[in-house]
């Protein structure tokens, strides 16, 4: 069976991030939900200005926020040659071959950091948590109701329990 890929990247310089830390957890929370490679999903830090502008493009809010997920919709087929297909022509690879496009998780080290003093836990219990909820957003949970709010919140507590080091 093919891995989960995790694509991880610093592009912050205010908080030191272990990016093989959270990809491990990332790896951990994906195959407990039951995601199986190949699968692709990226992790992505930054800071509170790269945040505030994609906040703003996507949620419209002009502010930095601690994490934005970008859930990559499944039922979207491909459309025309993949690149790494090889071949002259406009080729598909068998499906088996074609990896899951997960989506995309922006995490905000400077807004984990201070919402990490308001929860009065540390950066890093911080930083699993959205971690998590990202993970979950990724794969269609929601907070917008108060039954689903609850829900997500279980799920992260468990999660955490069981896959980051602190438990939470």
């Amino acid at each position: 069976m093919s891995k989960v890929d995790i694509y991880a990247a610093d592009e912050q310089h205010e908080y030191a991030v272990d990016l093989d830390r959270w990809v491990a957890l990332a790896r951990a929370v994906l195959a407990e939900e039951g995601v199986r490679g190949p699968a692709e999903v990226s992790l992505l830090f930054v800071d509170d200005a790269s945040m505030s502008a994609l906040n703003q493009q996507f949620m419209g809010r002009a502010e930095p926020t601690d994490v934005l997920s970008f859930p990559i919709d499944a039922d979207d087929e491909p459309t025309g040659r993949v690149p790494d297909a090889g071949g002259t022509g406009p080729v598909e690879p068998s499906p088996p071959e074609i990896p899951q496009l997960i989506g995309d998780i922006v995490i905000c080290p400077g807004v984990a950091a201070r919402n990490a003093l308001d929860h009065e836990c540390s950066l890093d219990d911080e930083i699993a948590l959205l971690v998590v909820h990202g993970i979950l957003h990724l794969l269609g949970w929601d907070h917008e109701e108060d039954e689903e709010a609850e829900r997500m919140e279980a799920r992260e507590r468990e999660l955490l329990a069981r896959h980051h080091r602190n438990g939470a």
